[in-house]
């Protein structure tokens, strides 16, 4: 009898394939601009906190209305540092703004997809998005793969380049390194590929050599134990310029 493939057991969301929330030292959200949508309040870096479950460091801001809060650590910030979060804030690293209040070729990083969502984009260590042009209602950001992406003149973004840059660049040298760093993020490791398998436990598994052996491109209704390869694919191959 064969056994389940990854993403049936993935779906299934059992210790193996689920991040730990004690690795999350708090959750990053534009908590203090919703609260004060005019004008701007400052705050003051306190800290900088390495957080196991991110790729980047975050900051602890003390504000002046005696609240605290997290943001994302941006490039070049440190304790001390003061931060400005709404639409009267000036264009300086760490700040929080309204995307229609920052100048066209300003990085920015941690966007909002939808106005009060606080922040779902470009959160990654080292990356940032830059605007690009401002419309009457849409103002349009090159994110990091250099898709060009509308968004609401009222989304907002931190100006900077999230810190951490660099971090790939350094080898982990081991396999026990690497395995500890995807177990941080609940990401399983090793991932033994479907062609090496065989066919009871992988519907690439098999053959004399190692191939698919079917094409793998898949349908989106397809049942979980066939789903694997390029799901609902609108192409595939390389693209010609």
């Amino acid at each position: 009898m064969g056994k389940r493939i990854i993403p049936q057991r993935r779906g299934r969301g059992t210790p193996t394939y689920r991040v730990a929330s004690h690795r999350f030292k708090a959750k990053i959200k534009y908590k203090m601009m919703n609260k004060d949508k005019n004008g701007k309040l400052e705050g003051t870096v306190v800290d900088i906190i390495h957080d196991p479950g991110r790729t980047a460091p975050i900051a602890e801001v003390q504000f002046e209305n005696g609240e605290r809060d997290y943001i994302l650590a941006p490039e070049g910030i440190k304790i001390n540092d003061t931060i400005e979060v709404g639409p009267e804030a000036s264009i300086n690293i760490g700040n929080i703004l309204p995307l229609k209040k920052i100048p066209e070729g300003t990085p920015v990083f941690n966007i909002e997809n939808r106005p009060g969502d606080g922040g779902k984009l470009v959160r990654s260590s080292g990356t940032h998005a830059s605007v690009v042009t401002h419309e009457e209602n849409k103002v349009i950001v090159e994110l990091p793969s250099g898709e060009l992406k509308a968004f609401h003149p009222e989304c907002k973004a931190t100006i900077g380049v999230v810190a951490g840059g660099g971090r790939i660049e350094k080898p982990f040298v081991k396999a026990g390194n690497k395995y500890y760093a995807m177990k941080s993020k609940g990401k399983k490791h090793v991932k033994v590929r479907g062609v090496a398998m065989n066919p009871v436990d992988h519907p690439h598994g098999g053959g004399h050599h190692q191939h698919p052996g079917k094409p793998t491109t898949v349908s989106r209704h397809a049942p979980p134990g066939r789903k694997v390869g390029l799901i609902a694919a609108r192409r595939t191959g390389r693209k010609k310029k």
